[in-house]
């Protein structure tokens, strides 16, 4: 596994190695040994499956507060996203920004997003599935988000969303 820093502080490209043969190709996409010695103490504890119909679907902004704070491995498993992470940590020096990443299934790459972040993504192709590998479970009343279109944030979303949840749309503004 390769390991790509990113300009925000823990979040992390983490592409495969394949080891291809005329049969196709073997990869691992995740081991505990090697997130460590990458000096990432990441232990997913569920997995997650977004399955999504059409191209333009949007899911997020959205994160887990306080102690349920998740880190979580998202990998598109079928088709392709554009993946987004925004630093929500207080008194990080890259508060606020935000970083996008391509997920396509068949280059299986990944991105570690740590606790702290605000995840979104919007879809690229019509039917594309989104794993999640997540270390803490899920509470639904730490549940917390922001609009994808908040200028607190100005993601540059490259294709524009057509599909999203009323629960999306009613975020308030990032501190609103």
């Amino acid at each position: 596994m390769i390991f790509e820093p990113t300009p925000l502080a823990g979040l992390y490209v983490v592409r495969v190695e394949k080891l291809a043969d005329p049969r196709g190709f073997f990869a691992r996409l995740w081991c505990e040994q090697e997130f460590a010695a990458a000096g990432l103490a990441f232990r997913p504890s569920q997995i997650s499956l977004s399955a999504n119909r059409r191209a333009g679907t949007l899911r997020g902004l959205h994160w887990q507060a306080g102690a349920h704070a998740e880190t979580k491995l998202v990998r598109s498993t079928r088709g392709r996203i554009f993946d987004v992470a925004v630093d929500l940590r207080p008194g990080s020096a890259t508060f606020g920004r935000w970083f996008g990443q391509d997920l396509d299934a068949a280059e299986q790459t990944a991105l570690l997003i740590p606790a702290g972040f605000a995840h979104g993504f919007v879809t690229i192709t019509d039917n594309a599935e989104v794993t999640y590998l997540i270390d803490v479970p899920f509470v639904p009343d730490a549940a917390r988000g922001a609009r994808y279109d908040d200028p607190a944030f100005g993601v540059a979303w490259p294709v524009a969303p057509r599909v999203i949840s009323s629960r999306d749309l009613e975020w308030p503004a990032f501190g609103g």
